[in-house]
């Protein structure tokens, strides 16, 4: 009983909360899933090793839903250490009690249930699920998740002929528990073992690099037809750069924002993001095409056993795949990709979202700032004999109980209301400093990459405007090339070495920003943090 730090009262709330949620939009409909959490033993790259399934599924199932429904989602964990299931990107109607994060929820036991239980907000589009403790997504245990328009509001394309998933990712073949050691004892993770597409290891392209016999993944489609393809990096801390031989990527919806249709031939998709793309089966069918998913802004010719490969299957094909993958962008020759592709994602202004007016209406660039928080990383250094990564010179420690709830429940001395706005001349320190942050004000967060790696920052439940990329220190000046009208609002933003960006957001409830290598970790501080904004506010 220890695990759940709250008292009796505390969970009793919790649990009224969100009956009260579910019971005040009960108009609407209701999609129920439960969900078993256990291990399993695959040998997506030919070494048998335990992975994490749900329902017996490696990846997980889809979680299909539709603007304004109902979801309630029963976990079971029968694992063997804690667990919380988290919905990165769901903006969940006035219900912070179900994002799944440390920062709000006691974990799951073993042998324990949770109901999951809240209202899909005025959303649409591309997201997926995961695990959120203890490194677990570096096991596997998540799946996608799609949020459909309802029948009265149109897509700002052709219905597709089909839509398929695409999970990527980064995959080691020892497990969580084997990496979260090296972790804590202050290695690295290393170079990953390969990429997995759908939880299945690369065709075998090539003879010395691919092993016989793996399984891989295959897409069937038909001549002249378009489809959807919805691509996830659920991957634990490599970029990386997706592309189907010979065919174009259009690029149509981020993170639940329908963008400006742009072709690519490759895209790249950072740790945590998510990208829909229209396909058409414009080529001949002479033989099968290449999807490919490989490591980026790495040393590619080390890197080079670090691509996944799937197939794409014409219904008329003559033949299998063969020749060359595909080249990715150089890394050497063209670093300035790390930054041209990013600003030209802007948001598609004319199109309706979840709702008839066209998302674009949201004026935010002529909005007030009311603070301004300038959020610098570092290479990970020794604070009390242990790696750990910082922000403004910060580690983040999680306090015994749940901010939320010690918010709620006017537990003292939990967290300490002074993050620092900007970074400061002062020693290294590790504490659980949040950002007191102010109702329904309009915070500029500038996110400096000092670092020697990409990262990837995630806001937990809410999105925001990327209004600004460049190289470099921000300083005042770089407002002059902000993006004040139609820059793209996302949940999951990469920031290269070198690099700043900068995003608005409205405060409106509880909000996590997640960086790192890595963010599927959120409470192992020895190369991680997790920052939060915390806005004291009692009626959520």
């Amino acid at each position: 009983m220890a695990l759940f730090q709250s008292s009796s009262t505390s969970l009793f709330l919790l649990f009224h909360i969100a009956l009260l949620s579910t019971l005040s939009l009960a108009a609407d409909p209701t999609i129920t899933f439960d969900f078993k959490l256990s291990y399993i033993t695959v040998s997506p790259l030919g070494v048998p090793q335990k992975v994490i399934a749900v329902n017996g599924q490696f990846p997980g199932p889809l979680v299909n839903g539709t603007t304004n429904n109902n979801v309630v989602i029963n976990v079971r964990n029968d694992l063997d250490e804690n667990l919380l299931m988290t919905w990165p990107g769901i903006q969940m109607r006035r219900n912070s009690w179900q994002d799944g994060v440390l920062g709000t929820n006691c974990p799951i036991p073993p042998n324990w249930n949770w109901t999951y239980s809240f209202q899909l907000k005025d959303q649409i589009g591309s997201f997926f699920y995961y695990p959120s403790l203890n490194l677990q997504r570096a096991s596997g245990g998540f799946g996608p998740f799609v949020i459909n328009n309802r029948e009265v509001i149109q897509i700002p394309f052709a219905q597709p002929d089909g839509d398929f998933v695409l999970l990527i990712g980064d995959w080691y073949t020892r497990n969580h528990s084997a990496l979260r050691a090296d972790l804590d004892s202050g290695k690295d993770l290393g170079m990953p073992d390969g990429v997995l597409i759908n939880g299945k290891g690369p065709y075998r392209y090539n003879t010395t690099l691919v092993p016989d016999g793996l399984p891989y993944e295959t897409i069937n489609v038909d001549p002249g037809k378009t489809y959807r393809f919805r691509v996830h990096n659920v991957g634990t801390s490599t970029s990386l750069n997706f592309r189907i031989q010979g065919h174009n990527l259009l690029l149509v919806e981020t993170e639940g924002h329908y963008t400006v249709q742009q072709n690519f031939s490759s895209f790249d998709i950072h740790v945590g993001q998510s990208c829909s793309f229209l396909v058409t089966m414009d080529q001949n069918a002479t033989s099968d095409y290449y999807i490919v998913a490989s490591a980026r802004f790495v040393n590619e010719s080390l890197w080079q056993k670090v691509t996944g490969v799937g197939i794409l299957h014409y219904s008329n094909s003559k033949g299998s795949a063969t020749g060359p993958l595909p080249e990715a962008p150089s890394d050497i020759y063209n670093q300035w990709s790390a930054m041209n592709q990013p600003k030209a994602i802007r948001q598609n202004t004319t199109a309706s979202g979840a709702r008839p007016n066209p998302q674009g209406s949201f004026h935010y660039g002529s909005i007030n700032v009311t603070d301004t928080y300038i959020l610098r990383s570092l290479p990970p250094s020794t604070i009390d004999g242990k790696l750990r990564a910082t922000l403004n010179g910060i580690s983040f420690v999680n306090p015994d109980t749940p901010i939320r709830l010690a918010d709620l429940n006017q537990v003292k001395g939990s967290y300490k209301l002074d993050f620092p706005s900007e970074p400061l001349n002062r020693p290294l320190r590790r504490d659980t400093s949040v950002i007191n942050a102010t109702y329904k004000g309009f915070i500029e967060v500038i996110l400096q990459n000092n670092d020697t790696k990409m990262q990837s920052f995630h806001m937990n439940g809410y999105s925001f405007f990327v209004a600004g990329m460049d190289w470099g220190i921000w300083s005042e000046n770089s407002r002059g090339s902000y993006n004040k009208w139609d820059s793209i609002s996302r949940c999951t933003i990469e920031v290269g070495f070198s690099i700043w960006t900068m995003c608005y957001r409205i405060c409106g409830m509880l909000m996590f920003l997640c960086c790192g290598k890595t963010i599927s970790v959120l409470e192992i501080s020895c190369t991680l943090f997790l920052f939060i904004f915390y806005l004291l506010i009692h009626l959520l």
